[in-house]
């Protein structure tokens, strides 16, 4: 059965600006339940993480800085969201999905989360809305229980996933692959395994014949026993950050590309949504629909 993380609920208030972006997680539930594509029995709730597993990827001190809200005004800038406890609380929960839908997809080929794909983070902060590193998290977490020994992290948002590059440079147990906007942030990238940084309007054709030739040259290569992937819609022609040129079609078959890949070879894989930022958010949820209706298709 696909197994989905939902979102977890934030009802402190957030700043105008950022209240369109976090629609989609409520939202998104809902478009799928109501065209039939999953029912009540795919969701479940996430369970805050326990410290330890936050610390196998982030600093003791960040994390207490964090849960005392003691970051000083410029680290809460770089995060871009005013700091508050619901945030911290919802941001535990999140990294929790990620790692429970990681259990799901050992026992049913894939698990999903809502939200997710929180790659900005780095070791001792965060950055880019993202505060606690999902996916590097569910990565130590899978290692250090040795449920995987070797890990590819297909990350497609539009924007590179300086965080976790940083995290896992010096682990070759952990395979770091971003395809983003070479022009568009972080201005300062960091170093992932296998960086394809794109032209500003790239279109369809172009991004999934790169997507093709060098996923496959990566498995190939590398081996990888589990796949975790950033699925972020921030790629579309319509998001209003991204400055590519993808249509849904594009972004269905990029997605197809890669759970058929996982699929074909029996490799489990967990996908986290990632960036979307499209003016109208019927574009980002119709693009973040796609991968749970290509789950259902291809895996069930």
């Amino acid at each position: 059965m696909l197994k989905i993380a939902l979102s977890p609920t934030f009802a402190h208030p957030l700043p105008e600006g950022h209240r369109f972006p976090m629609e989609k997680y409520s939202l998104l539930p809902e478009q799928l339940l109501f065209e039939g594509t999953v029912t009540d029995s795919n969701f479940f709730i996430p369970q805050p993480l326990e410290d330890q597993l936050i610390l196998s990827t982030h600093q003791d001190t960040y994390l207490m800085r964090l849960k005392n809200l003691e970051l000083t005004k410029a680290e809460i800038r770089a995060i871009g969201f005013p700091l508050s406890m619901p945030l911290i609380e919802r941001e535990i929960c999140i990294a929790g999905g990620s790692v429970q839908a990681a259990r799901y997809a050992k026992e049913f080929g894939i698990g999903m989360n809502v939200a997710g794909g929180t790659h900005h983070a780095f070791f001792n902060r965060g950055e880019g809305f993202c505060i606690l590193n999902d996916l590097a998290i569910t990565a130590n977490y899978l290692l250090k229980a040795e449920l995987t020994r070797k890990i590819l992290i297909v990350d497609l948002d539009v924007h590179q996933g300086n965080g976790t590059a940083a995290l896992f440079r010096e682990n070759p147990s952990v395979f770091t692959f971003s395809m983003h906007g070479e022009k568009n942030y972080p201005h300062r990238k960091e170093k992932s395994d296998l960086d394809l940084g794109l032209a500003d309007g790239t279109d369809d054709a172009t991004y999934l014949s790169l997507l093709d030739l060098h996923l496959k040259r990566i498995v190939d290569l590398e081996q990888p026993d589990f796949i975790l992937y950033q699925s972020g819609v921030d790629v579309l022609e319509t998001d209003q950050l991204g400055r590519l040129s993808l249509t849904l079609a594009g972004v269905q078959a990029r997605d197809r590309l890669v759970l058929s890949t996982a699929r074909s070879l029996g490799i489990p894989i967990m996908c986290c949504m990632g960036g979307g930022y499209s003016k109208r958010i019927k574009d980002i949820v119709e693009g973040h629909a796609q991968v749970f209706r290509l789950a259902q298709d291809l895996f069930f």
